[in-house]
């Protein structure tokens, strides 16, 4: 699939925009880039300016960046209670994800995660 890049501003409408600009992509890498998107609107606030960038990667994955202009807010991955409405994206997809980490410039960050391919995922008892 050819790469998408995305500008919006983090809000709750650009999440199915968002999935809409993913439909030809599986199920998992639609969940994850929604989430690091929720993670914007929810640390650092609706309306912040994001990019988002989805393509291939090496070793067969597809690798999910989300950037935004905070290079301070570092994401957590949290525990969340079970009755908790929230605070388990991150640890979704830190689930999900062959790997995840963040890249901090002077003014801005990157929170990315790499996803192997659905045939890559079949039969790992997950």
């Amino acid at each position: 699939m050819a790469p998408l890049e995305l500008r919006l501003l983090a809000t709750p409408k650009a999440a199915p925009e968002l999935r809409h600009h993913l439909r030809e992509h599986d199920f998992d890498v639609r969940l994850c880039a929604t989430e690091l998107l929720t993670n914007v609107i929810d640390h650092l606030g609706e309306g912040t300016p994001v990019t988002v960038r989805v393509r291939a990667a090496a070793h067969r994955r597809t690798r999910v960046e989300v950037t935004d202009p905070d290079p301070h807010a570092l994401p957590v991955v949290l525990s969340a209670a079970g009755t908790a409405e929230s605070g388990r994206g991150l640890a979704l997809v830190a689930r999900l994800a062959a790997c995840w980490g963040v890249v901090r410039e002077a003014d801005r960050k990157t929170v990315w995660c790499e996803l192997p391919e659905p045939e890559q995922r079949a039969g790992t008892g997950e």
